[in-house]
């Protein structure tokens, strides 16, 4: 291995080295614990809830009865595998680049980037700022996920600012050549206004960033062939990674030589990237998951019932604002819609400036019920973190199915 880029890998050596593991807050440590910085945000996360309902999220085949198609948990560690071969390669830091794999997707939505536009159109049509599940998985780690600690109290995750900066920046959905870290040391949370707004700060975000899209076309692809979805266009595949139509066409043979690619084309000076014809061959992978898979017309009925789904849950908890009264009106709503009301007070009180018990929450105040965009915010943010089969549940209760 070449180790091209270990001379500006995320380490004790690097001089951005103190804002990359700076936290919000001093961080509790054991006498005995052997964990670099990075070590401790990847047990972080793993331990948190939103990590564990990934395996119950939607990849982009909804609810398939073939346990061998990808879901948002598969994916992520797709990720991990593929940004530590990059990276180990490369002479970076492995641990920072597997602590943002497993995280970068936290904040998506149920129902995979089709739940995720609902989730915008809403906010939307209520005056919110947009959605998107990069920001939202920022908000995620920094806000919502609690971890209870060694003093029995239930505080937030708390990340370093390398592993927040690569949720935020992971965005793998824009056409990037090469693709270089950012060296402004910005306020994610004020500063990152937009998607793509920035590119990450370390080179191992960068690579999380690349191995995103490596990962999910070459799945996706596996998935639809086994699905039977490509069937009438497995010859025009064939032709477009030009490969003998004897070839097995899974999701190891069609990233590993895009791995090999990036590389040995990677530098210092031109950045993370492929040579021209590969970067052209997936731009052409990925029209072509666009035309046959994720535009296929077998995708549409689901997005129909997708929007149905968290509109509805969406609407029965909106119309149960009423300023510093509203648990009063959650509460009144009870008999109708119990188990729904249920889970949403015991949630938001964590959150809200209603008078609860929060002996026991060391987070602070997100939402002031004096504002109903503050209480609309908290829905969607409550909804996002819904696995499928939980909204669909939670739908179900609704309507009395």
């Amino acid at each position: 291995m070449d180790l091209k880029f270990s001379s500006v890998a995320a380490t004790p050596s690097n001089p951005d080295w103190n804002n990359l593991i700076l936290r919000k807050d001093e961080l509790y440590k054991k006498e005995n614990d052997v964990r670099s910085e990075f070590e401790r945000d990847y047990d972080r996360i793993i331990y948190c809830n939103a990590y564990r309902r990934l395996k119950h999220k939607t990849q982009v085949f909804f609810l398939p009865k073939n346990d061998h198609i990808c879901t948002r948990i598969e994916h992520v560690n797709n990720v991990d595998a593929t940004s530590y071969t990059i990276a180990n390669a490369l002479g970076l830091n492995t641990t920072l680049t597997r602590a943002i794999s497993i995280s970068h997707d936290i904040g998506h939505s149920p129902f995979g980037h089709k739940g995720e536009q609902i989730l915008n159109e809403i906010c939307i049509e209520n005056g919110l700022e947009s959605f998107w599940h990069e920001r939202n998985g920022l908000n995620f780690v920094d806000n919502i996920e609690l971890l209870t600690n060694i003093n029995n109290e239930e505080k937030n995750l708390n990340l370093t600012y390398a592993v927040r900066d690569g949720i935020i920046s992971h965005c793998g959905e824009i056409d990037e050549i090469s693709l270089k870290p950012r060296t402004e040391f910005i306020d994610l949370e004020k500063d990152y206004i937009k998607l793509n707004q920035y590119s990450p700060y370390t080179w191992e975000a960068c690579v999380v960033k690349i191995s995103d899209k490596i990962s999910y076309l070459g799945r996706d692809i596996e998935d639809a062939i086994s699905m039977g979805i490509l069937d009438s266009n497995l010859n025009e595949l064939y032709d477009l990674l030009e490969q003998p139509r004897s070839a097995n066409l899974n999701n190891t043979n069609i990233i590993g030589d895009l791995i090999a690619e990036l590389c040995i084309n990677s530098s210092l000076e031109e950045g993370l990237k492929f040579s021209e014809t590969t970067f052209e061959k997936i731009k052409r992978l990925k029209q072509f998951n666009y035309k046959y898979i994720y535009k296929h017309k077998c995708m549409k009925p689901s997005e129909r019932y997708f929007s149905l789904v968290l509109n509805e849950i969406f609407n029965t908890l909106n119309e149960c604002y009423d300023g510093m009264n509203t648990l009063e009106k959650l509460n009144s709503e009870k008999p109708f819609y119990t188990k729904v009301i249920d889970t949403f007070i015991k949630w938001i009180s964590c959150y809200w400036n209603i008078e609860t018990d929060r002996t026991h929450l060391k987070n602070k105040i997100l939402y002031d019920m004096n504002n109903i965009k503050d209480y609309q915010i908290a829905i969607i943010t409550y909804i996002s973190g819904m696995t499928d089969s939980y909204a669909i549940e939670t739908y179900n209760d609704i309507v009395k199915y």
